[in-house]
């Protein structure tokens, strides 16, 4: 994979400038639930665009420009006024707007600017791979027409979110307390609209409309599955929209020929980029990602079990029983199955609580401690119950069984003191000592 500045490098810039611009006012789509919008911005600008070439005649970038970002302002406007007025929700109001503005622009087209040059290809996934092709001069150097319009847009952007972060944190969290404030959140929502339809149509011409929808949204998404702070959550959304730039130039010229293809569109795989990158995160985000959530069940539900088991093998030499059991016994007694006593033993003795000698185990010193830890956290429950709640000692051991899992040293010490330090629970059992695992 050969890549070169003049060709590869700025395709990779024009992406990954996109890709910060939309991500940073993206952020606020997303906490206030408007991540449809960058969408229904990008459809609606059509009569905008052909409004434009009406007045001007002329197919130029910058009345074009105008024309769309009137109508995006228009449709971020008209939104807000339907949702307020009307008595609708967000979605329904923006479909409203978006598809009607959506519908005249097909109609102005085709009745009265039928030569405007639209292609439906151009408008999805962009002409990114041409933008090295049409240059401006910039301190003598030429550099692509997009990289400087975007790179405008990308300082906007920051200095906005930059300057008003404390007002837009607070009207996308609690607009009531924001205007207790005299921070009006009307006109957050406006300047927000207003720059969000700038953004999308600066991007438009570039990239089309799936990238800069998908940068809208997926990597402030992605950014808030992995992290609940406002400061980390803008800055990883910017480091994730540019990640997913870079990866999607890359893979568009490197994944296709896997099969038999020389290359695909690099628009459309750099929001694929970032879609993966956000399933990645919900799989394995630190707090919210699904595998995670997984094994932490796994090992809380393994953690229960184990606590269960020596609880079980502690009371049988309280009762001066035979340890000797196999997994079946211990499956039938606790309602587990067998694999999961199985591992749950094998996890036991590599923590050096249990020792299984010819059939019969036993627990460890670390395992006596535990297990007396936990038993003596079940009888305190229970006589707390009895004692401070008057529940009938016939009804209390599941609702002891499921605290006990729960009970640290500091809570068992004031279970002890408001039971008054008893030494036997409601049902005869002596309640053991509390005793420290040794480090």
């Amino acid at each position: 994979m050969n890549l070169s500045w003049e060709l590869d490098g700025w395709i990779i810039l024009t992406g990954v400038l996109c890709a910060v611009a939309a991500a940073l006012l993206g952020n606020f789509l997303v906490l206030r639930k408007l991540s449809m919008l960058g969408d229904a911005v990008s459809h609606a600008v059509l009569p905008g665009l052909a409004a434009a070439f009406l007045i001007s005649n002329s197919r130029s970038s910058l009345p074009m420009f105008i024309g769309a970002v009137v109508v995006g302002v228009f449709t971020a406007l008209f939104t807000e006024w339907i949702r307020r007025f009307g008595k609708v929700d967000e979605s329904a109001s923006m479909g409203v707007v978006f598809t009607s503005l959506f519908a005249l622009g097909l109609v102005m087209i085709v009745q009265a600017a039928d030569h405007v040059d639209l292609d439906a290809s151009c408008v999805l996934y962009g002409a990114i791979e041409m933008t090295p092709l049409d240059t401006v001069a910039v301190a003598g150097r030429q550099v692509p027409r997009a990289v400087v319009m975007l790179g405008v847009v990308v300082v906007a952007n920051a200095i906005f979110v930059a300057l008003f972060f404390k007002e837009l944190k607070l009207t996308a969290f609690d607009a009531s307390l924001a205007a207790s404030m005299g921070i009006s959140s009307t006109a957050m929502h406006y300047a927000l609209m207003v720059l969000v339809a700038i953004t999308a149509v600066a991007s438009f011409e570039s990239v089309g409309n799936i990238l800069v929808v998908a940068m809208f949204i997926v990597p402030p998404a992605t950014a808030y599955m992995l992290t609940d702070r406002m400061v980390p959550m803008v800055l990883m959304s910017v480091v994730i929209a540019a990640a997913g730039a870079v990866l999607g130039h890359l893979a568009a010229i490197t994944v296709p020929s896997w099969f038999g293809f020389r290359s695909t569109t690099t628009a459309a795989m750099m929001g694929v980029s970032a879609g993966m990158l956000f399933t990645i995160a919900v799989l394995f985000a630190p707090r919210h990602g699904i595998v995670v959530k997984l094994v932490r069940r796994q090992m809380l539900t393994m953690s229960i079990l184990a606590d269960d088991i020596v609880a079980l093998l502690y009371r049988r030499l309280e009762r001066q029983e035979s340890t000797t059991a196999d997994t079946a016994m211990l499956a039938s007694e606790l309602f587990s199955s067998r694999l999961a006593v199985l591992v749950t033993m094998i996890y036991l003795k590599h923590r050096d609580q249990l020792r299984l000698d010819h059939g019969v185990y036993e627990l460890t010193h670390s395992g006596m401690t535990r297990a007396r830890n936990l038993v003596r956290s079940h009888r305190l429950w229970e006589q707390y119950l009895v004692d401070e709640v008057a529940m009938d000692a016939s009804r209390i051991h599941d609702k002891a069984e499921r605290m006990e899992h729960f009970t640290d040293r500091p809570m068992r010490d004031s279970l002890d003191r408001q039971t008054r330090h008893p030494e036997r629970d409601p049902h005869g059992s002596v309640i053991p000592r509390d005793e420290v695992t040794p480090p």
